[in-house]
């Protein structure tokens, strides 16, 4: 038995880690996380591509190497290490994937600046930031462009003659067929929206690996697009087709799970999940716009550090006086 001479030692002579709660240690790191999202976003990528083609390819490179550029920068400004952790491919994916196929690629590049340099690094960088990046980038850009954010086109793979077509949840929309094709449409991707709103299968497919990889909590996308369902019936709509059109399926599996802008407790996320898809339906109805997942998931963002106050679970033991 080795003899004690430090404190950090204990009566084995083994050195001790000291160090604040918690103390929990997983194989799970921050980079493995967001890689295993990333690889679960290649779904609706794939998907963005095989209908929009070379359109949907250089709106989401632009994206990406925007966003990571902006954070390399940003970081060599601040003095800070740069870490390929995989966060600022996230942001420009996901930006990407809200953006229409012929949106032009410098407004696309604008909004990944945007997102990473004043939504996540001016706030303090990764798990500092308030709103989620890549909706508050795409918040951005429809403010300040939305001539060209409003611009759909069928899909037509890596056709060159694209269609002007209204996308399902504008007022121009008009369905072809019985609402069985229209679903089946929806849920395939065989509609105009932006890149990664049409398929709603893959985008499924995508949010249920990654819950059975417990990488995201199922509470808050069962909640947002149950709230949906369930207003979108009370109130006279269908709630199918509500479900299935628009970016509720990539709001609710992809953003609305975000670690940083969400509620820690699982009351907390499924009151987020619920307030979203209140504020969505609302949007969607009576709204200036046709779409409200984005602005939905972005206030409930403000909200959820009330919501964590509130949903607090109590300590073990503890009594009211």
């Amino acid at each position: 038995m080795a003899k004690i001479k430090k404190d950090n030692l204990n009566v084995t002579g083994e050195e001790m880690l000291n160090s604040p709660a918690p103390h929990i240690h997983s194989k799970w790191s921050v980079k493995r996380t967001m890689y295993l999202v990333i690889l679960a976003l290649m779904f609706p990528t794939a998907a963005s591509i095989y209908f929009f083609g070379l359109n949907a390819i250089l709106v989401i490179l632009t994206s990406v190497l925007a966003a990571v550029a902006t954070e390399y920068l940003i970081k060599l400004v601040r003095k800070k290490k740069f870490v390929m952790d995989g966060s600022a491919v996230i942001t420009g994916l996901l930006l990407a994937l809200t953006l229409p196929p012929t949106l032009p690629l410098w407004i696309a590049a604008l909004g990944s600046i945007f997102a990473i340099a004043i939504v996540k690094e001016a706030f303090g960088g990764l798990g500092h930031n308030i709103f989620n990046p890549a909706l508050a980038g795409r918040a951005f850009i429809q403010l300040s462009f939305p001539a060209p954010m409003s611009v759909w086109i069928a899909p037509s793979g890596f056709a060159p003659d694209a269609v002007t077509s209204a996308s399902p949840l504008s007022d121009a929309f008009k369905q072809i067929g019985d609402n069985f094709e229209l679903y089946m449409d929806l849920l395939l991707g065989n509609t105009s929206g932006s890149l990664g709103e049409t398929s709603a299968l893959l985008l499924l497919a995508g949010g249920i690996f990654l819950i059975i990889l417990r990488i995201i909590d199922w509470r808050t996308p069962l909640a947002f697009i149950g709230t949906m369902a369930i207003l979108s019936l009370v109130l006279g709509q269908d709630a199918v087709y509500q479900v299935l059109s628009g970016g509720l399926m990539i709001g609710a599996f992809f953003m609305a799970t975000d670690y940083v802008t969400a509620p820690l407790t699982r009351t907390g996320k499924i009151i987020f999940g619920a307030g979203a898809g209140v504020l969505t339906i609302v949007i969607r109805l009576w709204g200036g716009m046709p779409e409200g997942v984005c602005y939905a998931i972005l206030l409930m963002n403000a909200a959820a550090p009330l919501i964590d106050r509130y949903t607090q679970p109590k300590p073990y033991g503890l009594k009211k006086k």
